[in-house]
């Protein structure tokens, strides 16, 4: 048995997921929202399917109706939503997405805070990240920035959506 990246194991086959990327933001086209593109570009490397992609304005509503669009998809698995998680008023991210979850997963705020720290300081403390389980799909809501995606990306949702990752990743809920 051969242990990877991420104590992965090739002991258990990767089985690709379908994902959905929500943007949230009043001012970024498809065409401009790098964080967006930069999230599809990681999960299509990683092996998985981005099923959807889109801009979603900066209200609860929208931002829940988006979400139970997807979570009614067949082919998708997870919903990764990015923007709005900071603390300005236009920031309605959490507040949406947790009135969805049926069961809160507080280790990736806290994780996700945790190794922001080590990149941005105490600003860090600013972050709202937060996921949850709804309807037997991971909703994860992330900073809007790059930075920020990059970092969920690569540490955090490409080794839990990975099923060779142990001991355990989320990816055996989703399926």
């Amino acid at each position: 048995m051969t242990t990877t990246a991420h104590g992965q194991t090739e002991a258990r086959p990767f089985r690709p997921l379908g994902v959905a990327i929500l943007t949230v933001s009043d001012t970024r086209t498809l065409a401009d929202d790098k964080s967006g593109q930069f999230l599809q570009d990681g999960f299509e490397a990683a092996g998985h399917q981005v099923e959807h992609r889109e801009v979603v304005p900066d209200e609860v509503e929208a931002i829940q109706a988006a979400c139970r669009a997807q979570l009614a998809r067949e082919g998708v698995h997870t919903i990764v939503v990015t923007g709005g998680t900071g603390m300005t008023p236009r920031d309605v991210t959490p507040e949406a997405v947790e009135a969805l979850f049926e069961k809160p997963i507080p280790g990736f705020g806290e994780l996700f805070r945790m190794l922001s720290f080590e990149e941005i300081g105490t600003a860090m403390m600013q972050s709202r990240a937060c996921a949850g389980l709804a309807q037997g799909k991971v909703i994860w809501a992330l900073p809007g920035s790059t930075g920020a995606c990059r970092l969920a990306l690569e540490q955090i949702l490409i080794p839990q959506l990975d099923a060779r990752t142990k001991p355990c990743s989320v990816s055996s809920l989703l399926y």
